[in-house]
């Protein structure tokens, strides 16, 4: 349980946005427009959440999970640039396509604190594109990461990418499918495995249930209205951001779900090395080093047998 105000509680934000500019078949948001009043509620839900961390004497890192295109919407830039000022907070990452604005991050205060976990789309914008956009931020000295859904029609997009991007940069891979071992060649598989060390966490999740974890500890999801669950694939409740006592309810608790399949949820994982790999950047996926293949002393990438 936390008991020292030192500690960093993370909170992975997820509130009433479901809409995004790209079509990506795969996803179920895709081209999906919210109606004016869903957006004037999701930023009332943002505004009150921010509110809320700028009140509190707590270390905490925010990570804005949406489950669609967040920094496209002004009220998300705002918070974050807002959450990203405060001396208390130690990090603002969001989960992003790269397609938004990106001059609210020139001279903002607190940038060191910021984390973009960029999602790069082959089908929907050009490499070249995407990767300007990515000079742009290393110009600007904004941290991030890259990654890539690895489907099978986009392993040569996979590979310029990699070509193209500083070597600094981690990128990141997502299995796509995994509904047998013949979706990746033996060939495809040792390719994205070196690029991405960590591909086969994702690919093959190794079992979950009974194993330590900091969801719930020092970790929660919590929803536009408040609600907090110890992460978003258990949806049990615990309580109210704004109602209940914080305190009451960060406990250690054993995951219940057989396998965790998404980065969100396993790299809280006190028995995998996520936490020891990206110390403060755990939430976005960001290094230290930013070196795939470097690692702290004595830990390795995980092996898909866990």
């Amino acid at each position: 349980m936390l008991t020292a105000q030192a500690a960093t509680l993370s909170l992975l934000y997820r509130s009433t946005l479901s809409s995004c500019n790209y079509a990506c078949g795969y996803c179920p948001f895709a081209k999906k427009r919210d109606s004016r009043a869903a957006l004037t509620r999701d930023a009332r839900e943002v505004a009150r959440f921010t509110d809320w961390v700028a009140a509190q004497d707590r270390n905490i890192s925010v990570l804005f999970t949406p489950w669609g295109e967040a920094l496209v919407r002004r009220h998300y830039r705002a918070a974050m640039q807002t959450l990203a000022a405060l001396p208390h907070v130690r990090q603002v990452a969001l989960q992003t396509n790269l397609s938004g604005p990106l001059i609210w991050l020139e001279n903002m205060d607190g940038l060191d604190k910021i984390g973009l976990w960029c999602t790069y789309h082959p089908d929907q914008t050009t490499l070249a594109r995407f990767l300007a956009r990515c000079a742009r931020l290393d110009a600007m000295g904004v941290r991030y990461s890259v990654g890539v859904v690895a489907m099978t029609e986009h392993l040569d997009a996979i590979r310029a990418l990699r070509a193209a991007l500083p070597a600094h940069i981690y990128l990141w891979l997502n299995a796509y499918d995994r509904r047998g071992p013949g979706y990746y060649t033996v060939e495809d598989l040792a390719w994205l495995d070196a690029v991405d060390p960590w591909f086969a966490q994702n690919r093959r999740p190794s079992p979950s249930r009974g194993k330590p974890c900091q969801a719930g500890e020092a970790s929660l999801s919590v929803d536009g209205d408040g609600e907090l669950a110890r992460c978003h694939f258990v949806p049990e409740r615990l309580g109210n951001l704004y109602v209940d006592d914080l305190a009451d309810m960060l406990q250690e608790r054993a995951c219940p779900r057989f396998k965790c399949d998404c980065y969100i949820g396993y790299a809280q994982r006190k028995d995998l090395p996520f936490q020891a790999v990206f110390g403060e950047g755990v939430l976005v996926r960001i290094a230290p080093m930013q070196i795939p293949g470097s690692y702290p002393e004595g830990t390795t990438p995980v092996s898909a047998s866990g």
